[in-house]
């Protein structure tokens, strides 16, 4: 099935619930007398809810409609910010490059407005010590307290401990602070070339 309202001549009902192009109650008249009406507006009979009785039909540019619904749908789609939940793995005993290495991915989905699962993963002998992945977790989060906070709390999960970062940013933001950036970076790129070229070189 169309998911396409019936217009003009392919409505097929005796009589219809008319409103006018400007959103005004026409009122319950014969169809071949709405028909009559859109020509003289130069515009289309367009059937909104087929379901009532009698169905309601509206005076309109079903064209120009259709191009501007579509342009309304693309700017919502455009705008719309997934989040995502992105993941990070530590070891309870991890070494200082190492730990940096992985703030700096924590830090970097931060500011792209994502959320972070840290998962500190115990092995051995290490799964009697909790505590060292909970001080692990409370650092890591301390570190990165400006761009975002602890959405859930960190608890045990197995052999594993779970905490979850929420950026203080929300995606919508990050994303438009990302086109401003890259759209500055262009505009510095053009001014610096003519300044570039101006150079000659130097006589020898």
């Amino acid at each position: 099935m169309s998911a396409e309202p019936r217009i003009n001549d392919r409505i097929r009902v005796p009589e219809v619930r008319l409103v006018g192009p400007s959103g005004e109650q026409v009122g319950i008249v014969p169809l071949a007398k709405a028909l009559e009406l859109a020509q003289e507006y130069d515009l289309d009979l367009v059937e909104v809810a087929a379901n009532a009785r009698p169905p309601v039909c509206k005076l309109m540019d079903y064209g120009k409609f259709k191009y501007e619904s579509a342009m309304k749908a693309r700017e919502a789609r455009k705008n719309q910010a997934h989040t995502v939940i992105k993941e990070m793995k530590l070891r309870p005993k991890i070494d200082p490059h190492d730990y940096d290495t992985k703030k700096g991915h924590v830090v970097r989905f931060l500011k792209q407005g994502d959320k972070v699962k840290i998962t500190i993963m115990f092995r051995g002998r290490e799964q009697s010590r909790p505590e060292l992945g909970f001080r692990l977790l409370q650092r890591l989060a301390e570190d990165v307290q400006e761009l975002g906070f602890i959405e859930s709390n960190p608890k045990q999960d197995g052999r594993n401990m779970i905490m979850v970062l929420g950026p203080h940013k929300k995606k919508t933001e990050a994303m438009a602070e990302a086109r401003q950036a890259q759209a500055a970076r262009k505009e510095a790129q053009r001014g610096a070339a003519p300044a570039e070229s101006a150079e000659e070189p130097a006589e020898a």
